[in-house]
């Protein structure tokens, strides 16, 4: 029976690489992403973005059970590239990569997940089971947040960008000889 744990994600997101990069270490949004858990951060970083070498400390609901778990930012290189690992919590290990790749529509979003259960030979059975299928969905149901929120604001950013590019509506209606 393996003890890795890994998968991957791609989400493809209609905005720059270098907001999804900043999305993607927000820490209000990863709350505001997993707020069915009633995930927030307690320790370390608790707001804002978190940066190369700083921790947060998560208190979440999971499986009716509360939990606590502290990552580090271990590798930083914006807008392309972001890993977290646990520093304490419930798995043996976990290192989560994130890489953003330009892409003529917008980013390509990729994680790459690998975790180690806990508990031997009965954290193996119950990864197989329930914990690997469960972080896969946390990790979607965090993506399209990310996605949701990058996209909105990237149409809005252009929304405002045409309004100040373009002619105002005075210079519309005096250019086609309307009063």
């Amino acid at each position: 029976m393996r003890d890795v744990t890994r998968f991957g994600l791609q989400t493809l997101i209609a905005a720059p690489s270098d907001e999804v990069y900043d999305l993607a270490r927000d820490i209000d949004l990863h709350a505001r992403s997993m707020a069915h858990t009633n995930e927030r951060a307690v320790a370390g970083r608790t707001s804002g973005r978190i940066a190369l070498g700083e921790t947060v400390t998560w208190r979440a609901r999971h499986f009716g059970i509360t939990w606590s778990l502290t990552s580090r930012i271990v590798a930083a290189e914006p807008p392309t590239r972001l890993v977290d690992e646990q520093v304490r919590g419930p798995f043996r290990s976990f290192r989560h990569e994130h890489r953003f790749e330009g892409v003529p529509t917008g980013t390509l979003m990729i994680d790459d997940w690998e975790h180690v259960a806990p508990f031997g030979v009965v954290g193996r059975v119950v990864d197989r089971l329930v914990l690997e299928r469960y972080m896969r969905g946390l990790l979607e149901t965090r993506n399209r947040t990310l996605k949701a929120e990058a996209e909105y604001a990237s149409a809005a950013d252009q929304l405002v960008g045409s309004e100040t590019n373009g002619p105002s509506a005075a210079e519309t209606a005096t250019n086609s000889g309307e009063p």
